[in-house]
């Protein structure tokens, strides 16, 4: 490989010669070989796209302030708009375990875009003075953060999350008035209508996503123009404002971006990043409890509950042949508890901000992003592969609720509480219908007891 020589304040560095970096981020390659995840990140490009939105807007902001030439301007703007168009994501080499600021980030964007925009604009066109112009590393990340959460809430998670939704309310009609038994502790309990218990799976997302709404409006809330440690130092009284109008502008006017209300708060806090990632967490804890209630339901075939039939989508067993498992709710579980675990590593992180600047920003960005992209492709398979396409086993469902002892609760305000038990027990021990053993047991005729054990009139309640 062949090299060039590049120079910043510690002295020269060997840098490749063919890249578009220079010597800061060279020192990072070589100081930070930790993990191999790149901030380029393999399960999205948005936080290397936020660095250009946010060079870019700069760009436009410091031009409207008079503080640099529009020649330098427009080649900057060039330049990062390359980068948010995803056309230089191989040029951003950094580990993700590097300095806790995400200097090391902030200047890999400042040396390619300056050097892309000097090649533009045909003269010098400087990574700290032009590019970071009335920015600091320890604004532009957290802002960095905020944009990339927004964009892949707002393009990835909340699409996938409406399809869920929408997904499981056609499933929930489609099986209206199926009765099936109800679960408590894992026991037989009163029945229910099959379209309730999906429809409370809904109103549990429909409930997440109501919270992450909330949330996703605060990071449009933007630390940009704080620049070192919150003051402003370096950066006109009006450039926060600029630059938000010029994102809002950047987004085809489709989301309003402002200035932070606190910008001391916002560079020495992740509070937004460790709220979004505990409601991130809860959508994980829904997801992995829907994905366990599938599995149960789809148990068997013979000796399980068997209520449900997943579709067969790969064999289940190298050594037992026929076996079909539930392969899409044990990886939508697997992605939930990697969530879980990502909001473990975002609280500690973001506990780590000593006085005016946390030290963790790169590794909270990758888990917060890890979180939303993992959620969404597992919401997407779970829709489409799982929820879409199971089939209901009505004989077993209808099965189960004939032999079922918990019906007999719909005569404890007639014969009492004591001479049901005893009768859901007799019922039980000699596997009779519980029926049967009613018209027995009291004086209540059969066609009585049709009407007062009817699961579907049971299904809805009251008295």
């Amino acid at each position: 490989m062949k090299f060039r020589i590049e120079k910043d304040s510690l002295g020269d560095v060997k840098v490749p010669a063919k890249a578009l970096w220079g010597a800061q981020t060279q020192r990072a390659v070589n100081n930070f070989p930790i993990s191999g995840i790149k901030m380029d990140f393999p399960f999205t490009k948005s936080f290397v796209s936020s660095l250009g939105l946010i060079k870019d807007a700069a760009a436009k902001a410091n031009l409207r302030l008079k503080l640099i030439s529009s020649k330098k301007s427009k080649a900057i703007s060039k330049a990062a708009k390359e980068v948010w168009q995803e056309k230089h994501h191989h040029e951003f080499p950094i580990d993700v375990f590097q300095t806790g600021s995400g200097t090391s980030s902030n200047m890999n964007a400042n040396e390619v875009i300056a050097n892309l925009a000097t090649k533009y604009a045909k003269v010098k066109v400087g990574p700290n003075d032009d590019v970071n112009m009335s920015q600091s590393s320890n604004d532009v990340i957290p802002t960095a953060i905020k944009i990339s959460a927004h964009m892949d809430l707002t393009k990835k998670l909340f699409p996938k999350l409406d399809e869920l939704i929408k997904t499981i309310e056609k499933k929930a009609e489609s099986v209206k008035g199926t009765i099936k038994t109800g679960r408590t502790h894992l026991m037989d309990a009163m029945p229910i209508d099959f379209a309730e218990e999906l429809r409370a799976w809904s109103s549990q997302l429909q409930s997440s996503k109501d919270m992450l709404s909330i949330f996703e409006k605060k990071f449009l809330e933007l630390p940009q123009g704080g620049t070192a440690v919150g003051s402003g130092i370096n950066a006109h009284k009006q450039f926060a404002k600029y630059f938000a109008q010029e994102m809002t502008k950047l987004s085809g006017n489709k989301y309003k971006c402002v200035p932070s209300k606190n910008f001391y708060h916002e560079l020495s806090a992740q509070d937004c990043s460790v709220q979004l990632s505990g409601e991130l967490k809860n959508l994980a804890v829904i997801l992995m409890k829907i994905s366990n209630d599938l599995r149960w339901m789809n148990s068997g075939p013979l000796a399980g509950l068997s209520e449900i039939e997943l579709k067969a989508l790969q064999p289940g067993s190298s050594i037992m042949p026929g076996k079909v498992n539930p392969v899409i709710p044990e990886a939508v579980a697997m992605a939930s508890a990697d969530v879980i675990g990502n909001d473990v590593s975002i609280t500690v992180a973001a506990q780590s901000g000593s006085f005016q600047l946390n030290v963790m920003l790169p590794v909270i960005a990758y888990n917060l992003l890890k979180s939303i992209n993992l959620l969404s492709g597992a919401m997407d398979v779970l829709s489409k592969k799982a929820i879409k396409t199971f089939k209901v086993n009505n004989k077993n469902l209808e099965m189960s609720l004939s032999k079922n002892p918990i019906l007999v609760t719909a005569l404890n305000p007639i014969i009492g509480y004591e001479k049901a038990a005893a009768i859901a027990k007799k019922a039980y021990k000699e596997n009779r219908p519980i029926i049967d053993v009613a018209a027995e047991e009291t004086n209540l005729s059969k066609s009585k007891l049709s009407k007062l054990l009817d699961p579907t009139k049971l299904a809805k309640g009251g008295m």
